[in-house]
């Protein structure tokens, strides 16, 4: 497996929410000013990469950010949608904290939301798919959002979801999962604009 390409991950640009820390799923968000600027940023590193397939996730601000990356998204996967914060959605861990001290995402996942478990059920999907669009030297890219991402992150190397907690994930990255081996290895992680 060494030979194929890599699984490119892709963070989408800031979001009015992402920028103040409340939890964003389903909400339909667009990119602010500052989100759109991160992703077209994004372009120059990726253009050097020969790309055979985008999936992208359905909510506007990742497709806006592959758009501006200037990629074309191939497919949209419902299995990249940012992690189902259900009763939580569009607040703070600072306000969840307040009524629940100790409670963790990646533990307890959400009321009336998603488990680590069923998001790690779905990045697995995400990768299978992935895996299938690889040929020879071309990269797949996910485009996707920052705890899911982190999530695929830990399921590439075989841990759990729950392992996503040590991923952190800043807006318009790119990170690359691979082989060493023959072994899924990540081979960069929430690189900064131009990294790729």
């Amino acid at each position: 497996m060494d030979d194929v390409g890599d699984i490119i991950l892709i963070r989408h640009g800031q979001t009015e929410w992402s920028a103040n820390g409340r939890h964003t799923s389903y909400t339909d968000l667009p990119l602010t000013p500052d989100g759109e600027r991160e992703a077209e940023a994004l372009r120059p590193g990726l253009a050097g990469r020969r790309i055979g397939a985008v999936l992208s996730s359905p909510l506007r601000r990742a497709r806006r950010t592959a758009e501006l990356a200037g990629l074309t998204v191939t497919e949209t996967s419902d299995d990249l949608a940012e992690w189902n914060y259900g009763a939580y959605e569009g607040i703070t861990s600072k306000q969840i904290h307040e009524g629940r001290p100790d409670w963790s995402l990646w533990r307890d996942g959400c009321p009336e939301g998603e488990s680590p478990e069923q998001v790690g059920a779905r990045m697995d999907r995400a990768l299978a798919r992935a895996r299938e669009l690889a040929a020879g030297d071309d990269d797949v890219v996910l485009v996707g959002h920052g705890h899911s991402l982190r999530v695929c992150g830990a399921r590439w190397i075989g841990l759990d979801a729950s392992h996503g907690a040590g991923l952190l994930l800043s807006t318009a990255t790119v990170s690359a999962l691979g082989f060493e081996h023959h072994l899924p290895a990540i081979v960069l992680w929430n690189a900064p604009v131009g990294a790729a």
